[in-house]
């Protein structure tokens, strides 16, 4: 695995749209969500997001929630998810981007935490409740460590935290595409492609857009709006859990394969 900053120097260079999809780590089980990395990176993903089960998920909407429970009743824990991480080193190129809350980090101590993920092999870390104004203690020891923790970016931000946001996050800047939780929406608000302009007006880091794209149309025209990646969630996670593992897995091969199709 390459870092998220270059894996975007890459593709820029290539001029590629980078598609990043997340999955809930241990829904429908371990098991299956290491063959899903695999699957993943094979089918076309350039980044992949992986969801730490957590019991109290404020950004995330019904599906991701669901998911998170189901993990989180078969005893899915941090150190489950790490060794899926770890495993997979050896056999996929898509960076790994942790996505955690940020109680599980302060429980284990910001140090500790991050000496935890760095040796499984994690590249990139999104803690979607840290505000800026207290990302400075995670953001010094993560750049240190080589892990680009990328802040978010919320539809209604004025621009003057925009640039603040933007002069902060590592990687790649995350932009929010709806007010609310993760999940599927069959359209993208039109204020996306103004607010990626923005972002773009006051900085050359890459764009995600995330949050309500589910469809191949949708992440064409994140792209054609000036994206530098798609993040795709919730219909991918709909689709593992839906039918047998084998089926799941099946079904997300399928969807990755499109996405890609998508924005080449």
């Amino acid at each position: 695995m390459t870092s998220v900053s270059d894996c975007f120097q890459s593709l820029r260079n290539s001029h590629q749209c980078a598609l990043i999809p997340f999955l809930t780590a241990g829904d429908p089980d371990l098991a299956t969500t290491a063959k899903a990395l695999r699957i993943l990176d094979q089918a076309g993903a350039d980044l992949i997001e992986l969801g730490v089960p957590y019991s109290d998920p404020l950004a995330d909407g019904p599906v991701i929630q669901a998911a998170a429970t189901r993990a989180l009743g078969h005893g899915v824990k941090l150190e489950d998810v790490l060794e899926i991480v770890k495993d997979a080193q050896t056999d996929i190129k898509a960076p790994i981007i942790l996505f955690t809350y940020y109680n599980p980090i302060f429980y284990r101590g910001v140090e500790s935490f991050l000496k935890q993920i760095v040796e499984a092999g994690v590249k990139g870390l999104v803690v979607p409740d840290l505000p800026l104004e207290e990302s400075e203690n995670l953001l010094k020891p993560a750049a240190a460590l080589g892990i680009d923790l990328t802040l978010l970016i919320a539809p209604t931000s004025p621009i003057e935290r925009i640039q603040a946001i933007a002069k902060q996050s590592q990687g790649f800047i995350y932009l929010v595409s709806v007010t609310g939780v993760t999940g599927i929406r069959s359209q993208v608000a039109t204020r996306v492609e103004e607010l990626i302009a923005k972002i773009h007006e006051v900085t050359d880091k890459p764009v995600g857009v995330g949050f309500g794209i589910s469809q191949p149309e949708q992440a064409l025209q994140m792209k054609q709006w000036g994206a530098d990646a798609v993040i795709v969630g919730s219909a991918f996670v709909k689709r593992l859990a839906e039918g047998t593992p084998e089926e799941g897995l099946k079904s997300i091969e399928l969807f990755c394969r499109d996405l890609k199709a998508a924005i080449m």
